[in-house]
């Protein structure tokens, strides 16, 4: 006995309109508006507890100044005011401005050969074994453990500031494509290798492709890593500079100056660390789709 079944959608609930948002009273732009409206919704309440915390009267404002102070900070950094240019001379974008100059020229380098390195960890067995243990090490070690060595050998300009950040980028980048690759589909290396594939074009083919989503995630790694030693990368000789900002204004209790060069520094992060998502994105549509 066979028995029948209608799945036929009932007359006015067509299969589409069970799959449209609308039909199951969810609406696309109630969900755009949730995610844009919690984040200033946490900024807000960071911004009251803060002036709540300032107006106490708890802690002196040289320790935790008004949120307006900060701001007028920000004017007076960011334009010239009574005959002063900025800070030290220089307006809050110059100094944001070398400073990711500085960043990018570092990230570029040990994130290039943090990259090579990995892939060559991650395909010859021998060389991860010898290299893997001074990773380790470099990744242990915090930047001013070095950065004095880094001074005396290569002077107080720009060499030791991007070596710096160079070797805080490597690690996480050498790292993350070691285990993507060793992460690689062993049935879909076996599969090239059977067809023919010499082992350059296994690699270019099928590893790497496989390799490319957890190194983004290295990269961004790297980048974090460079941005949290740029105050230590420019301790000497930083102006202009967020982190000459930040460690020049300290030396002088000037909170309100200090906050500035942070945000700076955190904001400018997020914003570059929201670029290398879309690159991501763009780039390796297929992450979590094999």
């Amino acid at each position: 006995m066979s028995v029948f079944v209608d799945i036929t959608p009932s007359e006015g609930h067509t299969g589409q309109e069970a799959a449209h948002p609308r039909a199951s009273g969810v609406s696309p732009w109630r969900g755009r508006v949730t995610r844009a409206a919690l984040p200033l919704l946490s900024i807000l309440v960071f911004l009251g507890a803060w002036q709540l915390a300032a107006a106490a009267g708890i802690w002196n404002q040289t320790f935790v100044p008004y949120p307006s102070t900060v701001w007028r900070a920000f004017i007076d950094t960011s334009t010239t005011h009574n005959g002063v240019r900025g800070y030290a001379g220089y307006l809050l974008w110059e100094h944001l401005y070398m400073t990711l100059r500085r960043v990018f020229a570092g990230v570029i380098i040990g994130v290039a050969l943090g990259v090579l390195l990995g892939l060559a960890m991650g395909s010859i067995g021998w060389l991860r074994s010898v290299l893997e243990p001074w990773l380790t090490f470099l990744r242990a070690l915090p930047p001013l453990a070095y950065f004095f060595l880094l001074v005396i050998w290569l002077g107080i300009d720009e060499a030791p500031k991007i070596t710096l950040l160079a070797l805080a980028a490597l690690p996480p980048a050498a790292v993350a494509t070691t285990a993507a690759v060793l992460a690689a589909p062993v049935g879909l290396t076996e599969a090239a290798r059977a067809l023919g594939a010499s082992r350059a074009q296994v690699i270019r083919d099928v590893v790497v492709p496989s390799a490319l989503p957890e190194t983004f995630t290295g990269i961004r790694l790297a980048v974090g890593m460079a941005y949290s030693s740029v105050v230590a990368a420019e301790l000497f000789n930083g102006l202009p500079g967020i982190g000459g900002l930040v460690k020049d204004a300290s030396n002088y209790n000037n909170t309100p100056v200090v906050l500035v060069g942070i945000f700076a520094i955190g904001i400018s992060g997020l914003i570059i660390d929201g670029l290398l998502r879309a690159v991501e994105r763009r780039a390796v549509p297929w992450r979590g789709k094999i």
